[in-house]
């Protein structure tokens, strides 16, 4: 029997139109406790037991059963009608949804459109945005402000740093101690060498990421009796809270989200640039800040003891300028050393690559074709997490070296133009310039998304899309639609730079290691004796390698082997190390 519902005649309830699928069945019994009578009248059909008006009351055979099917019909004005076993069709009544008087208060307090697309932005944004993003603690007035025209001070009255806000500080001091634990090895480090202060009377000037990794690696120098002033290698990859907890701190940071290309540099001048204060070590990642260095203040470079450069663009650099003479003082390649390569490089892009794409782009991995360009140890990295995805994925390479290993790894290796029509993302890892250029994104298919995963923003020719026969359409923070005349766009992100650490964040437990090579390595540098280093660039030492590695063993409850005095001399070896030559390739 069908269940007939008419609203009794009170002020409170209030009959509306709605589509089917959006009313609730009622039974009587929930109509008894809600207090509504029913009589004859409108017919409401519950889903479990459709219901359509019989020609008579009386007769249950015309009445049809839950076995009745549900056809659509778009001649009809409902779309809808029902078969019944018989096989006549009976239109569907139309729907009316009860509204109650007390429910009718609460519907009234939600979101006006407006307020429901406002709200609907600010879920998207913070989705999007890392959790120590600008946007994070910001209020939108101070965001229109530039922290160069800001006069800021911290709590000791110290106004010698320049960020988006103070404010934020707690946020930032938060963070940094969530990234401590993650980091046993700078801790082990700082709880070891405290009493020694290796460090002392060290001037760091710096130019890296500043993130809460950093923070812990910042605040484990000064720990060992260094002092810092530091800016940003990246104009989107600061985290605004870590650099006010650090300017709290007592650190002079030069550095906040979305900075111009001129703050870039003024930044870093602010950096160097101090009455009374004379940097005597670098640590740099990118060579933007060695560069500054030797390009305006190139008497400092006599007071300078050592670099310590991480990225292979800034190593790269190095090279040039030791080849062409012009390097004055030792520098430490970090970024080939076999901690940085073998952990950074790879295992933290095979998990950042997919958490950038995904926070920007809510992009579904499975059956997409994706490009990498380049397989070093990032390519490898990005290409292994993607395939594991179920992305079918390309590979494109110069060293044949390299090539063989894609081929061996199971990927089919191409040129870029082979593919460019084809491929739903373009990654790019090489660490050279112009690798995708115009004519390559003029060829792509619409949706492209396209980013970098090396250090330089120079391997996307972005400058050529910057034209006027192009739309540049903002979507959320570091996403950008660039649209051309006939409709097509492709997915910018981060505008070229730095994908994992412009878009999202990396894992805390890599850059461990990488932070305790850079912390060993100023550490040698600065205390090693005259005319052990020259003007060259030199490796880390294997066995300052094996200490960095050895000091986050304990984090996996791992217990190595120990070698006895036969094997040891069997091998040639000493049993507490190195235990590779320097030719060994892990």
């Amino acid at each position: 029997m069908s269940v007939q519902v008419v609203a009794a005649k009170m002020a409170e309830v209030e009959l509306k139109d709605v589509p089917s699928k959006d009313l609730s069945p009622i039974s009587p019994k929930s109509e008894e406790k809600e207090g509504i009578k029913t009589e004859p009248g409108p017919t409401v059909s519950s889903t479990a037991e459709p219901t359509v008006r019989a020609e008579s009351s009386q007769n249950p055979t015309k009445m049809p059963q839950a076995s009745a099917m549900k056809r659509s019909d778009p001649q009809q004005n409902g779309g809808e009608a029902f078969v019944n076993q018989d096989g006549t069709v009976a239109e569907a009544p139309r729907m009316k949804k009860i509204q109650f008087a007390d429910q009718k208060q609460e519907f009234n307090k939600r979101p006006s459109k407006i307020g429901r697309r406002s709200l609907s932005r600010s879920i998207s944004q913070s989705s999007t945005d890392s959790y120590s993003s600008a946007a994070s603690y910001t209020d939108s007035s101070d965001d229109e402000t530039s922290p160069r025209d800001k006069q800021q001070k911290n709590s000791k009255g110290s106004a010698d740093f320049c960020i988006k806000n103070i404010k934020q500080a707690d946020f930032g001091r938060r963070e940094i101690e969530i990234a401590e634990q993650e980091m046993p090895a700078l801790m082990a480090l700082r709880k070891r060498a405290q009493g020694e202060k290796p460090l002392a009377g060290a001037k760091i000037v710096g130019c890296t990421h500043i993130t809460a990794q950093t923070a812990v690696l910042m605040e484990t120098l000064a720990a060992l009796g260094a002092q810092c002033r530091w800016a940003a290698c990246n104009i989107y990859s600061t985290q605004n809270e870590v650099a006010a907890a650090l300017a709290e701190g007592g650190f002079s940071v030069f550095a906040w989200k979305g900075e111009s290309e001129d703050d870039f540099w003024w930044c870093i001048d602010r950096c160097v640039n101090l009455e009374g204060w004379q940097p005597n070590m670098i640590l740099d990642d990118g060579g933007d800040l060695t560069h500054w260095i030797y390009k305006k203040y190139p008497n400092m470079f006599k007071k300078i003891k050592g670099i310590v450069e991480e990225s292979v663009t800034g190593v790269h650099r190095l090279y040039q300028l030791s080849k062409a003479g012009k390097l004055c003082v030792p520098a430490m390649n970090v970024n080939d050393s076999v901690t940085k390569q073998k952990f950074d490089n790879l295992y933290c892009c095979r998990e950042s690559i997919l958490d950038g794409l995904k926070r920007t782009t809510d992009v579904m991995f499975g059956g997409k074709q994706v490009v990498v360009c380049g397989y070093g140890e990032v390519g490898k990295g990005c290409s292994a997490a993607l395939k594991a995805m179920g992305s079918i994925v390309y590979v494109t390479e110069i060293d044949p070296i390299c090539a063989l290993q894609a081929c061996m790894d199971g990927f089919r290796l191409v040129k870029l133009s082979e593919v460019i029509r084809q491929v739903d993302i373009v990654i790019t890892c090489t660490g050279n310039k112009n690798v995708v250029v115009r004519e390559y994104l003029d060829r792509m298919k619409n949706g492209c998304i396209v980013c970098n995963m090396g250090h330089s923003n120079t391997e996307i020719d972005v400058a050529s899309l910057r034209t006027p026969e192009l739309t540049w359409e903002r979507v959320r923070s570091q996403v950008d639609h660039v649209i051309w005349p006939d409709g097509k766009r492709i997915v910018l992100l981060a505008e070229g730079r730095l994908l994992n650490l412009s878009c999202s964040t990396v894992p805390t437990f890599v850059l461990s290691i990488t932070a305790t090579t850079q912390a060993l390595a100023l550490i040698e540098l600065y205390n090693a004796p005259e005319g052990r280093y020259k003007q060259d660039v030199y490796l880390l030492p294997k066995k300052m390698d094996e200490y960095v590695a050895s000091l986050h063993l304990p984090t996996f409850d791992a217990h190595l082997t120990e070698l006895s005095d036969e094997q040891a001399k069997y091998l040639g070896l000493n049993k507490n190390g190195p235990f590779k030559p320097n030719y060994y390739r892990y």
